[in-house]
C-alpha cells in the first residue's frame, strides 16, 4: 500500500530523474504551460519541447495569439497534428483577454470556462504552474494507480474514482502535492510504462499491488486500437492543410485533386474541414480561414 514514506521516495526520485521539458523552467509562465498541456494532448513530448519556445517567441501572451490571423495559427501548428486544438487554443486565449485582461486564471473553475479546457488541462495549469492542491489524472497516471495501488495490470475505463485516488496520495501541503502528481505522471512516463515496466527502477516497488500480488495480467476491456493512418481520412484532411499551409492564395479544388487518389473521400476531407472551422470552401477553391 502506498503510504507517506512511499509518496515521499516517488518526490525525492522525482527531484532526482526529471525530464529537462521547457515547460518545466522556472521562467515559464502560465500562459506558456496552457499552450504546453493543449499541445501534450495528442502529441508526443519530443515534438512539443521542439515547438513550444517557437510559438510562444511568436505569440508570447494570449492578447497576441488572440490577435494572430487564423491562418497564420494554423500555419505555425505545422505538423503537431489535430488542428483544431489550434483554433481552440486561439478561442482560449480570446477569452482570457475578454473574462481576465490577459492573464491566465488561477482558479479550475475559471480555466474550465474556457472554451476547449477540458478537465484535465484546468488542473495540470493549476497544479503544475500556479502550485495548488488538485488531482491531475491522466493516460500514465491511471496506469500506476491501477498497478501501484488497485494490483492491476492496466487501468480500465475512466471512472470517477480515478481523481479520488490520486487525491487520496497527495500531502496536504499544495507544494508537496504538486510535485507527488507530476512526480506520479513521471513515472508513468518513463518507468512504470504500458509495456516493458521497468519495476526495478521504480521508487515505490516495494508497495506495489501489482507487484505484490505476482503482476497479474488486467482482464477488463482494453482501449480499441486507432485505426490506420495510411489511406484514412485524416490523413487526406492532412494532405489538404499542408496544400493549403504552403501558399498563401485560395487553391481551386482542381488543384487538389491530384494530390488525392480518391475523389469522393477528398470531397469528404474538405468538407469536414470545413465543418470544424480549419478550411473556408467557396466558388469552386478551398483556402485556410482568415
Amino acid at each position: 500500500m502506498l503510504g507517506t514514506a512511499s509518496v515521499a521516495a516517488l518526490a525525492g526520485w522525482y527531484r532526482d530523474n526529471a525530464r529537462d521539458l521547457p515547460w518545466r523552467r522556472p521562467d515559464f509562465d502560465a500562459w506558456g504551460t496552457l499552450v504546453s498541456e493543449i499541445m501534450l494532448q495528442q502529441t508526443q513530448v519530443s515534438r512539443v519541447a521542439v515547438e513550444i519556445d517557437r510559438w510562444l517567441e511568436r505569440w508570447p501572451t494570449p492578447a497576441d495569439l488572440a490577435d494572430a490571423p487564423t491562418h497564420e495559427v494554423l500555419r505555425q501548428w505545422g505538423t503537431l497534428g489535430y488542428p483544431r486544438r489550434a483554433l481552440r487554443l486561439q478561442d482560449a486565449a480570446r477569452a482570457i483577454v475578454e473574462r481576465h485582461g490577459g492573464d491566465v486564471p488561477r482558479d479550475v473553475a475559471a480555466l474550465l470556462a474556457l472554451p476547449g479546457i477540458g478537465d484535465y488541462t484546468a488542473r495540470a495549469v493549476a497544479v503544475f504552474h500556479f502550485g495548488d492542491r488538485h488531482p491531475v489524472v491522466d493516460t500514465n497516471v491511471r496506469r500506476v494507480i491501477a498497478r501501484a495501488v488497485h494490483g492491476q495490470g492496466e487501468a480500465g475505463p475512466t471512472a470517477r474514482r480515478d481523481l479520488a485516488d490520486v487525491e487520496a496520495l497527495l500531502p496536504d501541503a499544495p507544494a508537496d502535492a504538486s510535485v507527488t502528481s507530476i512526480a506520479l505522471m513521471e513515472l508513468g512516463a518513463l518507468v512504470c510504462t504500458a509495456r516493458a515496466p521497468r519495476c526495478d527502477a521504480c521508487p515505490i516497488a516495494d508497495a506495489c499491488a501489482w507487484r505484490a500480488a505476482g503482476y497479474p495480467a488486467y482482464e477488463g476491456r482494453r482501449a480499441p486500437r486507432q485505426g490506420t493512418f495510411a489511406g484514412s481520412d485524416r490523413q487526406a484532411r492532412g494532405t489538404v492543410l499542408r496544400a493549403l499551409r504552403a501558399v498563401d492564395v485560395p487553391l481551386a479544388e482542381s488543384e487538389l485533386a491530384p494530390l488525392w487518389p480518391d475523389a469522393a473521400q477528398l470531397d469528404r476531407a474538405l468538407a469536414s474541414l470545413a465543418a470544424d472551422g480549419l478550411v473556408v470552401r467557396a466558388d469552386g477553391s478551398a483556402r485556410l480561414p482568415d
